[in-house]
This record gives structure tokens, C-alpha cells and sequence, in this order.
């Protein structure tokens, strides 16, 4: 019975296009620099999802941690995730 490389080469052609796709936006992205200030706000935003509202404004925070692992004894991954928002409507004349 002929092995069929073809789908098994499609794949491998797909996997190296994304393997190559991300590695050049890793290398080729500029380097950005995170305040701490707000490094530190986003470590105090409680876990879960928050709407507060003010005169003229709604403020939003949702903040989601979790622990991921690949594969069964895979090593194990901390996920956090924060998020800040603000919308603003105000009438202009």
C-alpha cells in the first residue's frame, strides 16, 4: 500500500508558513515599554467584570487569570488577562 505524502507535506507546508509568519513578527516587532504605574493599577483590578458609572461616563475593568497546561504533563502556563475601558458621550454643538 503507497504512502500519500501530499496531505502529510500540505500540512507541514502550513505549520512551517505559521511557524515563519511568527517568528518574523517576534524579531521584527519594536520593543515597547510598559510604565510600571500602570502595570501595578492593572495587578490591583479584581477578578471578574466591574461597571461602575459616573456623572457623564461608564468605567468597565474585567480581569480573568488561569492556569493552562499543554498536554497531560506538559509544562503549565499562568494566563492573565486585564482589561481597563472608559466611554465617554458628551453632546457637541
Amino acid at each position: 500500500m503507497p504512502l500519500q505524502l501530499t496531505p502529510l507535506a500540505a500540512m507541514a507546508l502550513r505549520y512551517g508558513a505559521v511557524a515563519a509568519i511568527g517568528f518574523a513578527a517576534a524579531r521584527f516587532a519594536p520593543r515597547g515599554d510598559f510604565p510600571q504605574a500602570i502595570e501595578t493599577q492593572m495587578d490591583k483590578v479584581p477578578d471578574g467584570v466591574q461597571l461602575r458609572r459616573a456623572p457623564g461616563q461608564i468605567n468597565a475593568s474585567a480581569r480573568a487569570a488561569r492556569t493552562a497546561r499543554l498536554g497531560r504533563f506538559g509544562p503549565r502556563f499562568r494566563i492573565d488577562a486585564t482589561a481597563l475601558a472608559r466611554l465617554r458621550i458628551r453632546r457637541s454643538s
